[in-house]
């Protein structure tokens, strides 16, 4: 069993380490930062069961931290950002059309569609923006997704036989 003071020495002498493992995995030294954090709460949790030294088990908690967090980041590009010179020439039309569709769906809809496809936002951060559960976002989005395909189906139908 760890006391609190031979914890708080082993935390001052590897939380530099732990720092520099979560900065190879993640680009933000915040990010990092937070992560070794939740590792070293995690590690205060199980004080009554670790044992010196703590260097192995929370290199492999950071490690292991950091790699989910990498996981649930959604690669999201804002419209600003795309270059259009490698752009193929009908991509604009398209993006352009698309928008119209997911324009022409019930505001909620919209706004859901924006928030999660768009912005890159979390079932959590949206059921938190909005004030309702991850159930309620979720059971919506879903509604919206079908709304906009069955959109897209039509479009291609009228296209396709015109």
């Amino acid at each position: 069993m760890m006391t609190q003071e031979e914890f708080k020495q082993e935390v001052e002498r590897i939380r530099p380490q732990l720092i520099t493992t979560a900065r190879r995995y993640l680009d933000d030294i915040q990010e990092a930062e937070d992560t070794v954090q939740d590792v070293l709460l995690r590690l205060w949790q199980m004080v009554d069961t670790l044992r010196l030294p703590l260097d192995s088990l929370a290199k492999i908690l950071t490690r292991n931290l950091c790699i989910d967090k990498i996981r649930r980041r959604k690669p999201t590009v804002r419209i600003e950002q795309i270059d259009n010179k490698d752009e193929e020439p009908y991509s604009h039309e398209l993006l352009e059309h698309t928008m119209q569709m997911v324009e022409s769906l019930p505001d909620i809809q919209q706004t859901l569609i924006r928030l999660r496809h768009m912005e890159g936002m979390t079932m959590e951060e949206i059921a938190q923006l909005t004030g309702t559960s991850n159930e309620a976002v979720r059971k919506a989005l879903s509604r919206a997704r079908k709304a906009l395909a069955k959109k897209v189906m039509e479009t291609y139908k009228k296209n396709r036989y015109e």
